[in-house]
């Protein structure tokens, strides 16, 4: 590690947050190995390998951020389908969405039978997910319902699109929460497009103010800033285990690939808008903040894209190579068994 720079003379925001140098470093490492997950199944389903992929590029700063902030070890977490950054932070693995990604009988999310970005995993407390959208939100306030009887200091995070604000499953999950008090994070991700609708067309104010309905705290913050979003999450976590309730959090951001592989984007927005906005990716940003307090080089930083490009290399071979589900085991987890209930 580089020694910190001499003419910085302000304590690093990080430090103020109560992280160490290591542990910024780390949301950083996880933010690149995110995007570069995200960027090699591109092109892996352009080139006929997987069939679709469903992409968060530009929504990773919050992702890794708002999990940094969160206890990795207990906590619960529903993340939406663009969460790849969240759930390498808590513990997925490069070879365990790649298994998805080929829809191999050993994804551990589905075996194969959902989507890629369809999360679950029992040992990470990550709550598998849906495909229709915003039916996470009130999984995770029974989820904090079930800690605030059993008197456990944890919270759950639940994650989704301003699109699925409207939805309402989001207004009686956010209710609910409210009323009873519930040790509950919401954070939507607030990309600015719901498939090809933009916020002007979906929302006529922000999704944070909704909060003011249900009784309890709304917070607009800069999807892009990461250490802004640990800190609002982290805030927002310790309420919680107060016993103070519910925070709802809008984390600004820009979906700046394609709603999906099966999306023509630019059919409802300009190359001079993404590109536009490609100008305020959180990324390159973290880069920045970490050069400038000698916590970074770019040797560094050439160091760990081989790495990653090694770790996705052999995450691939892996995903091709393991056998898909036996016909068979569709009828698996459908019809109770002998000796099921």
């Amino acid at each position: 590690m580089n020694a910190k720079s001499s003419s910085t003379t302000t304590q690093p925001k990080h430090e103020q947050l109560g992280m160490s140098d290591a542990e910024v470093v780390d949301m950083y490492k996880y933010m690149l190995l995110a995007r570069k997950f995200d960027e090699r199944n591109m092109l892996l389903q352009r080139a006929g390998k997987i069939n679709f992929h469903v992409s968060g590029i530009g929504q990773e700063t919050a992702q890794v951020a708002a999990a940094f902030a969160l206890d990795r070890e207990r906590d619960y977490f529903l993340p939406y389908y663009r969460d790849y950054g969240f759930v390498l932070s808590v513990g997925m693995s490069l070879t365990e969405l790649m298994l998805s990604a080929f829809a191999k009988a050993d994804d551990p999310n589905s075996g194969g039978r959902q989507m890629p970005g369809h999360f679950g995993s029992k040992r990470l407390r990550i709550v598998t997910g849906s495909s229709p959208v915003t039916t996470q939100v009130p999984h995770a306030v029974g989820i904090a319902l079930a800690a605030k009887m059993q008197k456990k200091d944890i919270v759950s995070f639940v994650t989704f699109g301003e699109g699925s604000s409207n939805q309402g499953d989001f207004h009686e999950g956010l209710n609910f929460a409210g009323v009873q008090k519930l040790p509950v994070i919401f954070m939507c991700e607030n990309n600015q497009y719901a498939i090809s609708v933009p916020t002007t067309k979906q929302l006529g104010g922000k999704v944070a103010d909704r909060a003011q309905g249900y009784g309890f705290p709304g917070i607009r913050v800069d999807g892009n800033d990461a250490l802004e979003v640990y800190r609002v999450v982290k805030e927002a976590r310790e309420r919680a285990v107060r016993g103070e309730g519910p925070t709802l959090i809008e984390a600004m951001m820009y979906r700046l690939s394609p709603h999906s592989t099966s999306d023509n984007d630019l059919a409802y927005r300009t190359k001079e808008e993404v590109d536009e906005n490609w100008k305020k990716d959180g990324i390159p940003k973290m880069k920045a903040y970490l050069i400038d307090y000698g916590l970074w080089s770019e040797e560094q930083e050439e160091a760990l894209l081989r790495e990653i490009s090694q770790q996705l290399k052999n995450a691939i071979e892996k995903g091709e190579q393991a056998p898909f589900p036996k016909p068979e085991d569709t009828l698996l987890h459908v019809y109770a068994g002998e000796g099921e209930v």
